[in-house]
């Protein structure tokens, strides 16, 4: 591979990195930009046939319309929650567990993320938590930006320990359960030392970014409870894959989680002695009549001001109970873990009626459509239920379904063109060039450069995986194979390096395009993709960095 074919072979990344987030264009511009530029790169330079780039292109938009779908499920339920006053319920039920919107970010910004991550994955999470934490208040940014970087722990095993099983399981020539086994738990093995400080990160950010004071120290003055929220999630995920397996670790260890952080906050175990709250939160509640309340709250700086319990009741009078507001989302949890158990009915009717494109264009790229199986189509049937159950006008529910369709242009426009030009990157191996597919000739040139230190270098490959195939999952089947045969020609255990683009592949979810593109469209902040993942690049490059520096030790101390 000369010095060109390397420049096109990482065009997707640079493409991305330069429209992105240096020049900060909109994805709608930027990634239409990245589409032509990757396109006409490997036609002449990759010299895949013109066939194959317009197959991978069609086949894109197959898959790019699945994402839509959990976009769009995403926000109209949101919508919906919004139009029948839950949100405000369920806003003011958080306060009462905890009016400290640090404490709020560990548990629904961690905790939620994990439990959702292992029932459906597939960047679910993040379009679900995102709208929530900014329904409860969060800004914008700040919620997404939270919820993606929380949405990297649990990835091993979403969607049912698919990364995993499957990633994994099609990745390698046929191994057996016991060797998925010992990969997964070598992995929770690592993430005990690593994934557990993610939440102790996120309330850092929130607080020196987002926070009237810009401050570090606010942040860490939530120590204590940001690491029993991590370790709740990572030592209840380590017991649950060595006693049940690879399925379920994301699913129990974040109910575990949540379960142990909500009582605990309710008790005031470890948590805060003086309660941090956004500018917005001290602002409005300060404009109270003092008749409202008189309990006094220590605002963010030592300030005091009416309780933000009750600001939270009086934003709006709603016939719901806390129990009714916070139904959809249990019905959300319930349908996607028993649409997904194989052991039940639902996960074949639903998966019985299918969409597919076989050969497209007569080249051997095919791709298929699973409407009602998407976690998107489900998330729509709970909209629809509760427009039912919350007795929400007909006037006031097309209203919401009208804004939730006039806000998926621009993401149609930017899914539309990244998702073909990651299928290009990935079907580039059918080329005139005698060259393997692109990632594959990347990861070649990455382990003669780092044979010396693969432990460091195993989780970026992972990660850039991810970053551009936007699935760890994906990454897993592309780069399992190429990782083990790494660790055999260097003396590596192969479990352990396995173990690392397991890991990698999690922390590439964080600033992976694609569900950058999506969660960024559920809280209304298109256009601004690349400012996101310039707020979660550093977390997803501590990620990686700190499971390498861990594998070190931990080898340097068995092997």
């Amino acid at each position: 591979m000369n010095v060109l074919q390397g420049l096109t072979a990482a065009m997707p990344v640079l493409a991305v990195l330069l429209f992105l987030v240096i020049l900060r264009m909109p994805a709608s511009r930027a990634m239409g930009l990245s589409l032509l530029l990757v396109a006409v790169l490997a036609w002449s330079i990759w010299q895949v046939p013109l066939l194959q780039i317009s197959a991978s292109v069609i086949e894109g938009w197959v898959i790019a319309s699945s994402i839509l779908i959990i976009v769009f499920g995403a926000i109209v339920l949101l919508n919906t929650l919004k139009a029948s006053g839950a949100v405000d319920v369920i806003r003011a039920g958080f306060t009462q567990i905890s009016p400290d919107r640090r404490v709020q970010t560990v548990i629904v910004g961690w905790l939620f993320v994990a439990f959702l991550e292992g029932a459906s994955g597939f960047g679910t999470p993040a379009a679900i938590v995102a709208p929530l934490l900014l329904a409860l208040g969060f800004p914008a940014m700040a919620a997404v930006v939270l919820a993606l970087i929380a949405d990297s722990g649990a990835v091993s095993y979403g969607a049912v320990g698919t990364p995993v099983i499957v990633g994994m399981g099609q990745g390698l020539a046929n191994p057996t359960y016991e060797e998925i086994m010992q990969i997964a738990v070598t992995a929770s093995t690592i993430d005990l030392f690593v994934a557990s400080f993610l939440p102790l990160i996120m309330v850092l950010i929130l607080t020196r970014f987002f926070g009237e004071n810009k401050s570090w120290r606010e942040g860490l003055g939530a120590w204590r409870f940001a690491l029993l929220g991590g370790f709740s999630y990572t030592l209840s995920a380590l017991l649950v894959v060595k006693t049940l397996g690879p399925e379920f670790p994301a699913i129990l260890g974040g109910l575990m989680g949540l379960i142990i952080t909500v009582i605990a906050a309710k008790k005031g175990f470890l948590t805060p002695k003086e309660i941090w709250l956004f500018k917005s939160d001290r602002e409005a509640a300060d404009a109270m009549p003092s008749s409202v309340s008189s309990a006094p709250v220590v605002m963010q700086g030592g300030e005091k001001s009416p309780a933000l319990s009750s600001l939270a009741v009086e934003a709006k009078t709603t016939h719901l109970s806390i129990y009714q507001a916070w139904l959809p989302y249990v019905l959300v949890a319930l349908v996607l873990v028993l649409s997904r158990l194989e052991f039940l009915p639902f996960k074949g009717w639903l998966m019985a009626w299918q969409l597919e494109f076989s050969q497209i264009l007569s080249t051997q790229i095919s791709a298929k459509l699973v409407p009602l199986y998407l976690p998107g189509t489900l998330f729509i049937l709970v909209a629809l239920v509760t427009l039912l159950l919350h007795r929400v006008p007909i006037e006031q529910a097309g209203l919401a379904w009208g804004r939730s369709f006039k806000v998926m242009l621009p993401t149609i426009i930017a899914l539309g063109a990244s998702v073909p030009m990651v299928r290009i990157f990935l079907n580039s191996g059918e080329n005139g060039a005698d060259l393997l597919s692109m990632p594959m000739e990347l990861a070649a040139l990455a382990a003669g450069t780092f044979e010396g230190a693969w432990p460091m270098a195993a989780p970026f490959v992972g990660a850039l995986g991810s970053f551009i195939a936007g699935s760890a999952t994906f990454s897993n089947m592309m780069f399992a194979q190429f990782q083990e045969t790494t660790a055999l020609a260097t003396g590596l255990p192969t479990h352990w390096i396995l173990a690392l683009q397991l890991l990698g592949a999690n922390a590439g979810n964080m600033i992976c395009v694609v569900n950058v593109v999506a969660a960024a469209s559920v809280v209304n902040l298109v256009g601004k993709e690349g400012q996101i993942i310039r707020y979660t690049l550093m977390p997803m490059v501590f990620y990686v960095t700190s499971v390498g520096i861990v594998a070190m030790i931990g080898l340097s101390i068995w092997y």
